[in-house]
């Protein structure tokens, strides 16, 4: 019976010992799994608060005829052509004019002027005379009276006159100009031409209460269009309105929009991304990797063939990616592919 027990002993802590083995073996052949990893770095990120809205020119006027006369389109001077749509115009350009010979000799613009010169010699002479003891005071101011007359007549001639001419008031853009036959008579009244200047424009915009103590006046706006796929328009919040309202449950602001390079155009609905906070010179990593738990947050990092859990505490967030405040650090191996399903410890194969 003895011997019988030995055995039974001796078959029991070999079945033991085996088993452990296989454990063992079975620990060491763990499957490691595929992952890809990019190295922690820094570089700025931005919270932006974003709306959209409708871009305005910053000056527009619509021109119409002050009097009646016979329709001269002028030329375009950088063109050398007729002032058409879209053509760029300068303060103070000529782009139509007007004859109208019976409303010019009503001015009788050269009567006035000789007017004008006739009184200026006239209180010349007058004054020469009144230093001698000639003319008494009151004819001086007499004549000087007259001298005041007949500047305003002749100044008020002058503007009566610039009446046939349709200027530019400000540096900008053709946006309409109706077609009327060559020496057509037109109606006072008629209108002319429409200006725009866009080199600088206007977005009004509604922004929920929510972002009343974030969005401020001078802060930096990125302003988006379809038409713009790759590329961006910068604008400067420049008006806000403290009272928010009780139907909609937002405040008005206004956008200024440095369009300087013409890449928007007058009526375009755009999206503006206001920068609310920005963060330089910080680490910076895809929102998408981030696990979370309760109210823990973490990622993985590969460190010697094995991920590693890092507890992270973030910051500053926008669609794409995160800022992380502690937890990381710089040249950190970050997983960012096959994350999913690690564990702390999970043995890891990185792959380029």
């Amino acid at each position: 019976m003895k011997i019988n027990r030995t055995i039974l002993l001796i078959a029991a802590t070999t079945l033991a010992l085996t088993a452990c083995e296989k454990r063992q073996q079975g620990g060491s052949s763990e499957i490691a799994s595929p992952v890809s990893v990019t190295e922690v770095s820094k570089s700025s990120i931005s919270k932006y608060n974003s709306t959209s809205g409708t871009a305005l020119s910053n000056s527009e006027v619509e021109l119409k005829s002050e009097v009646a006369g016979k329709y001269k389109l002028q030329r375009n001077p950088r063109t050398g052509a007729p002032y058409k749509l879209g053509d760029q115009v300068k303060a103070g350009e000529t782009i139509v004019k007007f004859e109208n010979k019976e409303y010019e000799n009503e001015i009788a613009i050269d009567s006035k002027r000789l007017s004008l010169e006739i009184a200026e010699q006239e209180e010349i002479k007058n004054r020469a005379i009144y230093e001698k003891g000639g003319v008494t005071l009151s004819q001086l101011r007499n004549a000087e009276v007259a001298i005041t007359n007949a500047k305003y007549s002749y100044e008020n001639a002058k503007l009566n006159l610039e009446k046939m001419s349709i200027k530019a008031p400000f540096d900008g853009v053709i946006v309409n100009l109706p077609h009327y036959t060559p020496s057509v008579q037109l109606a006072s009244g008629t209108s002319i031409v429409s200006i725009m200047s866009y080199s600088k424009m206007v977005m009004e915009i509604n922004l929920p209460e929510s972002a009343i103590n974030e969005v401020k006046t001078g802060q930096e706006v990125f302003i988006t269009h379809y038409t713009l796929p790759n590329d961006t328009v910068k604008a400067t919040v420049s008006e806000l309105s403290p009272a928010i309202s009780p139907e909609t449950r937002t405040f008005k602001g206004k956008l200024v929009i440095d369009n300087e390079k013409m890449k928007l155009r007058p009526g375009m609905f755009v999206k503006a991304d206001i920068v609310v906070k920005k963060a330089v010179n910080t680490i910076v990593i895809p929102k998408e990797i981030v696990m979370s738990n309760r109210n823990r947050k973490y990622v993985y990092i590969a460190e010697k063939g094995f991920a590693k859990v890092r507890d992270i505490r973030t910051g500053i967030e926008d669609n794409d990616n995160i800022e992380v405040l502690n937890g990381l650090k710089v040249e950190d191996q970050l997983i960012v592919r096959g994350y999913e399903t690690l564990r702390d410890n999970s043995k890891i194969k990185i792959q380029k």
